[in-house]
């Protein structure tokens, strides 16, 4: 049971439900069927399992010698092999999975699982850290229109009989972006990569004293973590400023929903960088406006 316990928490559990559960709540939004919305929220389950005991088996001798407590492998819970092993077994089955939605929507997932293993093997470390994230968010919409896409095309439906009527209009030659072939709107993948990236700042924020003693030298950590969540908030409002402009389904719900996180964002700007008790109070409303953003996001999908 301890080593469970330890594969459990070397999997960065609260990242990896976040990113499965608003995926696939896109999902669902989208107009994927049951059984093929089971098969998109294993798959990127798995993908997302991956990538953390990826982390976690890469980081092992540094996270031990800098006597992480907080890191199952450095703590004893679980053995590095342990933990590669898992990661690797996970992969495999995320890619089967993810092929079984189609070949464009496995292609697609694909890309996403190893942008996030290329942050894991030395991307982490580096002025490029932000590149995964941008990556692997940006793309993670294009993986559920993908599998939405394929399965429209198994079923000989027309697309517009298989999707809501908004969505159904994004596959058209507008200016929204791609714009056919089961891509969608560039401004919901753009709308993704901002979040995406956010997140990356948002992790070091609290962070800065095990990422000193790990040696973890990403662009954040660079900035340092006052700068950091003054850039967070910058790309949380940015993401809610793109997703209203551009999202496909701009209902007066949605756009009020983000209106609200881009100004609870833009509270977390003015704030930031100030004295302590502000500077947490800064990181609750950015907290909050990527929650306002993200319901947003679904409202208008």
């Amino acid at each position: 049971m301890t080593a469970v316990r330890g594969l459990l928490t070397a999997c960065h559990p609260l990242p990896t439900a976040f990113v499965t559960g608003f995926v696939t709540a896109y999902g669902a939004v989208i107009g994927l069927d049951g059984g093929r919305l089971a098969l998109l929220a294993l798959a990127l389950l798995l993908g997302q399992l991956s990538i953390g005991w990826c982390n976690d088996a890469v980081d092992a001798a540094r996270d031990t010698a800098a006597a992480r407590a907080d890191k199952p492998v450095a703590a004893g819970l679980v053995g590095r092999r342990t933990v590669a092993v898992a990661a690797g077994v996970a992969v495999v089955a995320c890619l089967a999975v993810s092929f079984a939605l189609g070949t464009a929507a496995g292609v697609v997932h694909t890309v996403v699982v190893a942008a996030g293993w290329a942050y894991d093997l030395g991307l982490k470390g580096t002025v490029l850290s932000g590149v995964p994230y941008v990556v692997a968010f940006g793309l993670l919409p294009a993986f559920a229109t993908q599998a939405l896409w394929h399965a429209a095309s198994i079923d000989a439906e027309v697309v517009g009989e298989a999707v809501s009527e908004a969505y159904a209009s994004t596959l058209e030659l507008t200016a929204s972006g791609p714009l056919d072939l089961g891509w969608p709107p560039l401004a919901v993948m753009a709308g993704t990569a901002l979040l995406g990236l956010a997140a990356h700042f948002a992790n070091t924020v609290g962070d800065t004293e095990a990422d000193a003693a790990t040696g973890v030298r990403g662009l954040p950590q660079r900035v340092g973590p006052v700068r950091s969540l003054t850039v967070t908030a910058v790309l949380v409002a940015a993401a809610a400023v793109v997703l209203a402009l551009g999202a496909p389904d701009r209902t007066p719900l949605a756009l009020a929903v983000l209106v609200a996180g881009a100004a609870s964002a833009a509270g977390g700007v003015l704030l930031a960088g100030t004295a302590a008790e502000r500077g947490r109070l800064a990181f609750r409303l950015t907290l909050a406006a990527v929650g306002l953003v993200v319901v947003g996001f679904l409202l208008a999908a």
